[in-house]
């Protein structure tokens, strides 16, 4: 939580960074890429400090572990803010020596921060957490998480541009997040998702907001069941959940695997689209399914 509110802070530093500097750095304002890492490792952190609340068993190894990644956290967050202040890109440059190093820092607690968190969604995974939907929501929330996590790794492979100018000249740059096209160009708003190739950015965006979708929404269907009744069954809940889980786990993939082939989010091919249909049917299917069937014994939703 301390951790959490050192990034709060640094979001506002780096909104003010916005307005009063006026530098570029790979086609956006330089101040945009630690305003984005602040606010998704504030929303990080508060769940990863959540989850460790909730743990009986290992509770003394996970806040051990919730050290880790906030020591990381910060380190990954000086690195940053210490490259835009030297004007300096931080991710892929191995320009000099200097920020080699500080590149292969960034590697090295991203592997830290995935081990960490892995470790604590084993903790989890071996006992009683709340309610079975509320566990199930974790449970796979903290998985899919892990693979959207895990997909900044496939940003660290040098480009097919990158390996065949590594035959006359030392890397300048090794990685990328868009796949087809150079970093930098055209992007979402704010976001910065590539509009004209692909971008890994995004499932990896979509896997690690699991952890916080999944158990909202098992969160919204105990409020929803004080109102209407057939969600107090905590089997369809379950059910929802489950459904709900797969279709964000699918979507993870197909994202990923648009990037993959270059193709930007918003110009989905007939493939791309398809896929998304055949995701949007299965899930509406085995919610009808689950409606539909005859409720067991009803329990009483807590207060």
């Amino acid at each position: 939580m301390i951790t959490a509110a050192g990034m709060l802070v640094l979001a506002v530093v780096s909104g003010v960074g916005l307005i009063v500097d006026d530098r570029t750095l790979v086609g956006a304002p330089i101040w945009l890429k630690p305003l984005k890492f602040s606010i998704s490792l504030t929303i990080y952190t508060v769940t990863m400090a959540w989850l460790i609340s909730l743990l009986t068993r290992g509770r003394k190894a996970a806040t051990r572990l919730g050290t880790v990644i906030a020591v990381a956290a910060f380190i990954e967050m000086a690195i940053i803010v210490g490259q835009v202040v030297r004007g300096r890109q931080s991710h892929f440059n191995v320009a000099t020596a200097l920020d080699a190093a500080l590149f292969s820092t960034m590697g090295v607690t991203i592997v830290v921060v995935w081990l960490a968190t892995l470790w604590i969604g084993v903790l989890l995974m071996i006992q009683r957490i709340g309610d079975r939907p509320t566990a199930l929501a974790i449970r796979s929330g903290v998985v899919i998480a892990l693979g959207g996590l895990a997909t900044g790794f496939l940003m660290t492979n040098p480009t097919s541009d990158q390996l065949a100018k590594m035959d006359s000249a030392p890397p300048t740059l090794v990685g990328a997040h868009s796949v087809g096209v150079p970093d930098g160009g055209a992007g979402l708003p704010i976001l910065g998702w590539s509009t004209e190739g692909g971008d890994l950015r995004v499932g990896h965006f979509v896997g690690m907001h699991a952890l916080q979708a999944l158990p909202l929404l098992a969160f919204l269907l105990v409020l929803a069941a004080r109102r209407f009744a057939r969600l107090r069954d905590e089997l369809l809940r379950t059910r929802v959940v489950l459904i709900f889980a797969g279709a964000h786990a699918a979507i993870t993939l197909l994202v990923i695997w648009q990037a993959l082939r270059g193709q930007p989010l918003l110009k989905p091919d007939t493939l791309t689209l398809s896929a998304l249909l055949a995701i949007a049917a299965a899930a509406m299917i085995g919610l009808v399914l689950s409606f539909t069937r005859p409720a067991r014994v009803e329990t009483a939703v807590a207060a």
